[in-house]
Formats: C-alpha cells, structure tokens, sequence
C-alpha cells in the first residue's frame, strides 16, 4: 500500500509556494520522495523557501517568475523541463484575497483576483498540459475553496474565480483524461494561515466558525497534506475531475 503514495522520481512544480499552504504542500509532497520546485514572484523568497526545505533533508529548488505572465509562464515552464526534467506533478496554489462590500469592490483589485487566482491556472496548466499529452500521464491539482461552493460577504470576486477554477478543473479533465492526466481540485476550508490571519484574530468570526463547522475548530494547515500527496500519487489514478473538500464538514452542514 505504501507505493500508492510514493512519490520517489517524481517532480512537482507548487506555485505560489514560497510560504503558507503552498509551502507545506510541497513539503508533504518532498517528504514522499518528490522534487519540488518552489515559486514565487520573489527569487529571494524562493531561495529562502527553499533552503527551509532542503535544511530539512528534502530535494527542491526554486523557480521565480510571475504565474499571471503568459511569456514568463512559457519560458519558465520550458527552461524546467530543459533543464530539470519532465514536470510530473503540476500544483496550481497561487492566490489572492481582498475584502470590499460588492458594490465598493475596486476595480483593479477585481483584475488582481482574476489573473492570480484564476488566469494563472488557465496559464501554467496550459504550458505544462501540452508537455503531459506528449508523455501520456501527469496530475494536475487546482486549489479551489469553500467559496467554489459558497458565496460570503465582501468576498464576492474571490469566490467568483474560486468557482472559475472549479469549472477550468472539470473542463481540463473532459479533455485531458484520454490522455492519462488527472485533473483534480482541493477545497480547503478554513485554515489558519498567513491569508486567514485578520479573521483567526476576529473573536467574533472564530466563534461563528467553529459553531459552524463540525469539526468545530480551524484547519491546521498541515493537514492539506495529505490531500496533496493523494492527488499527486498513484493512489489518485482513477480519480478526475474531483474536488476534494478539506474543510472539517463544513460543506455538509445546514
């Protein structure tokens, strides 16, 4: 049962996975044998990132460049697989949050969830898609979010591209299933984390929280790890077009 999860001689690109979630992704995947690759739009925090994990015994390097970019998205994609190898694993965590009642929402703040959120997983999945469909295998994981589901006030842009990404997920697995490419979504819920922070320190809003969900606490966020480590495994082999709700029962509950 253990090669199920086994990742030895795969590699996996994480965006956005200079810290956060994003990191402690790719430190699931690299405990299980993967070479990560950590990126960023900063290559000083990518560096850093990347001696963190490399300190820790664990095979991973960086690659700086912007996820919202068309041309740095194709020259990054191919100067990896030139010079590291085929990406097996492709995990699209690059994301952003900003909080305005609907009708104030800034415009250029829109535009900002769009591309990082949503754009950049149409970008990169792409570049590394074409790379997959020559090989005939690969597994792509799109972090999506309660809000695919759910809608919350002064969100409202944030979870219109988190519902984009659920349907590009879909999408990606109706056209590139034949090939042998699972396409699947996690669905954190709420996870205190640098993201969540503002609301972790809200007393009232933790409160609602935990009588909300039934789990009735906050996620820890090396609990997305193992979410991530099926996804990207042999274990995941028949599962596509899925997403996978890590979020302590939330989404079942009235």
């Amino acid at each position: 049962m253990s090669n199920l999860f086994d990742l030895t001689g795969k590699r996996a690109l994480i965006t956005g996975s200079t810290q956060g979630l994003g990191l402690l992704m790719a430190t699931g995947l690299a405990e299980q044998g993967a070479e990560v690759i950590i990126n960023g739009r900063s290559a000083e925090r990518c560096e850093q990132a990347v001696r963190s994990l490399q300190q820790a015994g664990l095979r991973a390097t960086g690659c700086a460049f912007d996820v919202t970019d068309p041309q740095a998205v194709a020259e990054a994609i191919e100067m990896l697989e030139a010079t590291h190898g085929p990406l097996d694993i492709l995990v699209n965590n690059a994301g952003v949050q900003h909080r305005h009642p609907f009708t104030e929402f800034p415009l250029t703040e829109w535009d900002n969830i769009v591309n990082v959120n949503q754009k950049s997983v149409f970008l990169v999945s792409q570049q590394v898609a074409k790379r997959m469909i020559t090989r005939r295998r690969g597994k792509i994981i799109n972090l999506c979010s309660m809000q695919s589901e759910l809608g919350r006030e002064n969100i409202t842009p944030y979870a219109a591209s988190k519902g984009a990404v659920k349907m590009l997920t879909k999408g990606m697995c109706v056209e590139l299933a034949r090939y042998n490419i699972q396409v699947n979504g996690i669905a954190p819920g709420y996870f205190d984390s640098e993201m969540t922070a503002a609301l972790v320190n809200d007393k009232g809003f933790s409160e609602w929280l935990c009588k909300r969900t039934p789990a009735a606490r906050w996620g820890k966020p090396e609990e997305l790890k193992g979410a991530a480590v099926f996804l990207s495994a042999k274990a995941s082999d028949f599962v596509n077009g899925h997403i996978l709700f890590v979020d302590g029962g939330m989404l079942a509950s009235v």
